[in-house]
């Protein structure tokens, strides 16, 4: 079993990844500016609070860690729909920084359904709503996915469609082609089954697959 550090695990896909994990077995390190929010006990779980804009609290957490799964999140308000981010952008660098030089190779990284080459294929009704909602916020996605891509990592980056709450299901596809994505719900922990099974399996390594329902 490897050792799992979940970055941005308080709440949301990430919350649902160190649940995932630890029913597989896996150790996990749950890092989060709040991770003492974090309700789950377990034996095999370490809870670490830091900052994932600060380089020294992301290589403190990536000691003795085998595979890095990468699942911030941006609250959408009016700021951050008019202004943007650079949450996803910044945070990357310093953490791929970091594993650089602390020699971790494996990141698996959460973006979503709109960021880099899957845009043009949301659909003509969601293209308008997500240009007025989220397209400043998917800017900066984009940027974080192409730091991704020339990290010189071993590297997954997971594209998430609309995303809901309620338990896992397991009926989740995984759309590698670009003819084949598409926008569709999908449950965060679903999203979080196919996170830990990359994480073990590996089959989408330099790809960005697309995971709805």
């Amino acid at each position: 079993m490897s050792k799992i550090l979940i970055l941005g695990a308080s709440r949301g896909i990430g919350l649902e990844t160190v649940r995932a994990a630890l029913e597989a077995g896996h150790e996990v390190r749950a890092f989060a500016r709040s991770a003492d929010s974090v309700t789950i006990e377990n034996a095999k779980l370490e809870k670490l609070t830091g900052d994932a804009l600060e380089a020294g609290d992301v290589r403190s957490a990536l000691a003795g860690v085998d595979i890095v799964i990468q699942t911030l999140g941006a609250t959408i308000n009016p700021d951050t729909i008019l202004q943007g981010t650079r949450l996803f952008s910044e945070a990357t660098r310093v953490l791929v920084d970091a594993m650089v030089a602390e020699g971790v190779k494996r990141l698996i990284c959460v973006t979503g359904i709109g960021a880099g080459d899957s845009r043009q294929h949301l659909g003509i009704a969601y293209r308008l709503a997500f240009t007025f909602s989220l397209r400043r916020i998917y800017d900066d996605k984009d940027v974080q996915e192409q730091i991704v891509r020339r990290s010189g990592l071993d590297w997954t980056l997971v594209r998430p469609g609309l995303l809901r709450d309620g338990r896992a299901t397991g009926l989740y596809q995984v759309l590698e082609k670009p003819e084949d994505w598409k926008v569709g719900p999908v449950r965060r922990a679903d999203v979080a089954l196919f996170l830990v099974d990359e994480a073990e399996r590996g089959t989408c390594r330099g790809k960005a697959p697309v995971i709805i329902a």
